[in-house]
């Protein structure tokens, strides 16, 4: 998937008013579209990891991408982070980025609104209530239809376009209406739910619509494909066999076949593996359970501080164990980490206050003048610092409430080369239907959510080799890289249509 020699975008990005409009577009056979491109810019006076004022994003999506794209010498999509500013096509190391401009107004009504204050509520089983604003769901088309735009002035004849997660699921229709020469992809990061809960989307037909534009739709889990098929049947009236569905156009006549499968996405193993075994890692790791006290058991808690995340739950259960006795403070530490995430949505900035809250009283109650029961770090880190904490903790507690995948679960075990160490893991997290040989609980059962961690504390050494070595031996063999060819490989092969 060789790009055409010709009209290299410009290796240079500092923004500025500049367009493409009055130079040929260059052309591609391969590109991923995605709400943010897989760069930042670098604060003033640092300079990028390739010499520009940019540097690779962190992130399972860029982590999992960028390798192929190298491979590809594709394009990636996306908005650069900065609104109302015009940032012209450019090279960042070997990946050509084209930059989407989103205004004050977009971030606002697409990203903050339609995007994060009514799709992921609705998606993550209204856990939190969405909001249904037609100014936001204007904006949503708006800004879907300039991602698409960009595709259709740099696509070549029959590129593989993929598309990825819910802020952009209009953009595989328009695509489709464009361009049907194009094979589209779309993968969705994070759940997809029941018809019963989508059905209270108003615009849940134009949804559904957009996203059987593409050929080829992604998801998590294998019950989130079931879920869009029964919400196309039902909303849209889609005739579905097996997992097709034929796609008609507005004469009736079908125009393709649009296919649901789950691809579990994972983690660069590798980058993991060779990490949890850098002597300076490893020291570090110990450095940390020294400025702890060196408690006998250390509790991790890693997560965007999204209520998504059952973090609430996590600290209710710690704290009725600290208060029953079943732990004490200096024995064992709880360290949560809460990366900030959308602070200027209303339902963030409670949960921030209300979180910060319980960690104060419960600190306030039960810490020593030696020891503290949580220790509450509302920063986001370095991978090689993330793998010393997977290193220092014990027990890993995921607890998510609902969750596409969760990466961290799987950074956790990789990390632990040694088979020690033991894995809670929420039912409700799509690493719970590979990670079986985790302590699988239900967070909403608080009781359970007890009883899952003083197992993990009290778990013999035996048993958690046993539950880890076959852990880490499933993610060793899915990887990042098997994820990606995957879901490549079923895109682009050639559909046999199912009439039975």
């Amino acid at each position: 998937m060789q790009r055409p020699e010709r009209d290299k975008p410009e290796t240079n990005a500092e923004g500025g008013a500049g367009s493409e409009s009055n130079s040929p577009a260059t052309l591609y056979d391969f590109m991923v579209v995605s709400n943010r491109l897989p760069v930042d810019r670098c604060a003033p006076g640092e300079q990028g990891d390739d010499g520009s004022g940019w540097r690779r994003s962190p992130g399972g999506l860029v982590t999992a991408l960028a390798p192929m794209m190298t491979k590809t010498d594709g394009a990636w999509v996306g908005w650069h982070g900065a609104p109302d500013e015009t940032v012209k096509p450019f090279s960042h190391g070997s990946m050509d980025l084209v930059p989407v401009q989103l205004s004050t107004d977009d971030v606002e009504l697409y990203y903050e609104g339609f995007s994060n204050a009514t799709l992921w509520p609705l998606y993550h089983d209204v856990i939190a209530p969405p909001e249904f604003h037609r100014t936001w769901w204007d904006s949503y088309r708006k800004v879907n239809r300039r991602f698409a735009d960009a595709v259709v002035r740099h696509a070549d004849h029959g590129a593989t376009v993929w598309v990825q997660d819910y802020q952009l699921q209009l953009v595989p229709r328009m695509l489709r209406e464009a361009r049907p020469d194009l094979r589209i992809g779309f993968f969705n990061h994070i759940p997809f739910p029941p018809p019963e809960i989508f059905a209270q989307l108003p615009w849940r037909q134009a949804i559904i619509d957009g996203l059987l534009g593409a050929d080829l739709v992604g998801f998590q889990r294998s019950s989130d494909a079931g879920n869009f098929m029964r919400s196309a049947r039902r909303f849209l009236g889609a005739s579905v066999k097996q997992q097709q569905v034929h796609v008609r156009g507005q004469n009736g006549d079908m125009t393709h076949i649009a296919r649901a499968q789950s691809f579990p996405i994972s983690i660069d193993v590798r980058q993991i593996t060779e990490l949890a075994n850098n002597p300076d890692i490893i020291e570090r790791s110990r450095q940390i359970r020294q400025d702890l006290g060196n408690p006998k058991t250390i509790l991790l808690g890693v997560d965007r501080l999204d209520y998504t995340k059952g973090i609430r739950h996590r600290l209710k259960a710690f704290e009725e164990l600290l208060n029953e006795g079943k732990l004490t403070v200096g024995d064992a530490t709880l360290i949560q980490v809460a990366s900030p995430s959308r602070e200027r949505v209303e339902q963030y900035r409670l949960l921030r206050e209300e979180v910060e809250g319980t960690v104060g009283h419960i600190n306030g109650t039960y810490d020593t003048l030696e020891n503290t029961a949580v220790r509450y770090l509302h920063h986001s880190y370095p991978i090689e610092e993330m793998v010393a904490l997977y290193l220092a903790a014990d027990v890993m507690l995921v607890t998510a409430l609902r969750d596409g995948m969760n990466l961290v679960a799987k950074e956790y075990v990789t990390a632990r080369t040694n088979n020690d160490g033991a894995l809670v893991l929420s039912e409700f997290a799509g690493a719970a239907d590979q990670l079986k040989q985790a302590l699988l609980m239900n967070p909403h059962d608080i009781d359970g959510l007890k009883d899952a961690v003083m197992r993990a504390v009290n778990m013999s050494p035996r048993e958690s080799a046993r539950r880890m070595r076959a852990m880490r031996k499933q993610i060793l063999d899915h990887d990042v890289d098997h994820w990606s060819a995957d879901f490549l490989h079923a895109l682009n092969e050639k559909v046999v249509r199912d009439d039975s």
